[in-house]
């Protein structure tokens, strides 16, 4: 039993879990464990992971930083956006941990200078800051600062009563991100959290991510993902968004990791009346890749917008899960999911839309569309839809196959060589989801991005000078 080890090791070092977190955290470790000692890690017997073994990804010798020992690197000195144009409020997260940002005030001492490039310090000078009352940070500098707000959101939109993996999550983490916008107020520049994995040996990570846009707030958040060192990585991450009432946050989730990565990512998001969620995750370069997305419609008129893009080659492997609950009338959900598959590599979509009996008027689609290069290369989908309500519309669509011959055969008419006629071609079947992106640079850069990929120009990122 993989689960026993971890447990064993949760009950001998509680103490020290408890003391490098907050007080909030802590609270639900004792009903996380109860949970996890009931359900333990998802294996394929579990019918929405029938192609992804979770568990064997726990069946290592794998070290926990416990002990909150800080970690030797400086995101400052190894990252530099190279995204034109995209001016963002910039944050880290380092492994688990939220690395602070370097304050004004403290720029002239020696050992923060030493740390920063020239360029990047011209620019921390300059930096403007957030809005009055928005928090953007460690989530346990939150749980001290807004103390409400956390106890009214932590832990309860991420549902870990029947999820083993949210469990264990809610077990080790000690830190996260935050993302707070009170009500009223617009985050015009969009925030980017970038997540740093750093490590001399093989290592479990446990984030934690909670977003909270109050009444009519609205504010913009890309996440990118980069692993820096040659090892193995097990990372749990559980992302909450609370979205209230005429609220509109967008979420875009940018994965750059190395092969050797096994990434369990679960977002829960529940939006009140009018609210206007978008999320888009893209999978540039991963080795094993869970996403669960769960989103609840509680008030009437509120909208989501979910998408995704995986590319894999190689034996890389990403499985979606989408799971939108309609439990009110009058409210929208839309899916678009595409994934290109090259080599020995495997996709995985389940999509499910439940349109509960009091939710008439309901307006939800989901499309599914996979391009597969190999004949070794493998797609499983499966896209449901259950409906309790009699006036609504609701559709659902799945293709999976090759590229189109005769556009292929019109294009080399024309003079394009049949390598480049492909390339163009598989360029071309993404963009819609990078159409989904609400950040015009963003969007130009990932279309760049998208091609090296096809091209095998592209190893992991091109935006962090440590993953070069």
């Amino acid at each position: 039993m993989v689960e026993k080890q971890y447990i064993e090791l949760f009950e001998q070092y509680r103490e020290e879990v408890d003391k490098h977190s907050a007080e909030g955290m802590n609270r639900l470790r004792d009903a996380a464990l109860e949970t996890f000692k009931r359900t333990g890690f998802p294996t394929t017997k579990h019918e929405e992971y029938r192609h992804s073994n979770i568990a064997h990804a726990f069946d290592a010798d794998l070290g926990l930083n416990l002990r909150n020992i800080p970690v030797k690197v400086s995101p400052y000195d190894a990252f530099k956006c190279n995204v034109p144009n995209l001016n963002t409020h910039l944050c880290f997260l380092v492994n688990d941990r939220f690395y602070g940002k370097v304050r004004q005030g403290e720029l002239h001492k020696r050992e923060q200078l030493s740390k920063i490039k020239p360029d990047y310090y011209d620019k921390l000078k300059q930096e403007e800051p957030l809005p009055e009352g928005v928090f953007a940070g460690s989530l346990r500098a939150f749980s001290e600062k807004y103390p409400e707000q956390f106890e009214a959101h932590y832990g309860k939109i991420a549902d870990y009563t029947g999820n083993g993996t949210v469990a264990y999550n809610t077990l080790f983490a000690q830190d996260g991100f935050v993302v707070y916008v009170p009500k009223n107020v617009t985050v015009e520049k969009p925030l980017q959290l970038v997540n740093i994995l750093r490590g001399g040996v093989d290592l479990n990570v446990n984030r934690r991510n909670l977003i909270i846009a109050e009444e009519n707030a609205r504010v913009k958040l890309l996440v990118c993902d980069h692993a820096v060192d040659d090892v193995h990585f097990v990372v749990t991450q559980v992302t909450e968004i609370a979205a209230e009432a005429s609220s509109q946050v967008d979420l875009y989730e940018l994965e750059e990791n190395s092969t050797k990565v096994t990434r369990l990512n679960n977002l829960f998001c529940e939006q009140q009346e009018r609210s206007v969620v978008h999320v888009t995750g893209i999978t540039l370069h991963n080795g094993f890749t869970r996403n669960n997305y769960r989103f609840k419609l509680l008030g009437e008129h509120a909208d989501v917008h979910a998408g995704g893009l995986a590319i894999c080659d190689k034996k890389q492997h990403v499985d979606n899960f989408v799971f939108v609950e309609h439990t009110v009338p009058r409210c929208t959900s839309n899916e678009l999911f595409k994934t290109v598959l090259q080599e020995e590599a495997t996709g995985v979509f389940r999509g499910r839309i439940l349109v509960e009996k009091d939710a008439q008027q309901t307006l939800a689609y989901q499309v599914n569309r996979n391009l597969v290069m190999s004949d070794k290369a493998r797609m499983f989908a499966q896209p449901q839809l259950e409906i309790y309500a009699d006036d609504v519309k609701c559709s659902h669509g799945l293709t999976t196959g090759h590229l189109d011959e005769e556009a292929r055969f019109y294009m080399q008419a024309r003079g394009i060589s049949a390598e480049e006629a492909q390339l163009m071609l598989m360029v071309a079947f993404t963009r819609d989801v990078v159409d989904m992106i609400r950040i015009p640079a963003l969007q130009e850069r990932l279309v760049h991005l998208i091609d090296k990929r096809f091209r095998g120009e592209f190893t992991r990122c091109g935006n962090c000078e440590i993953c070069m």
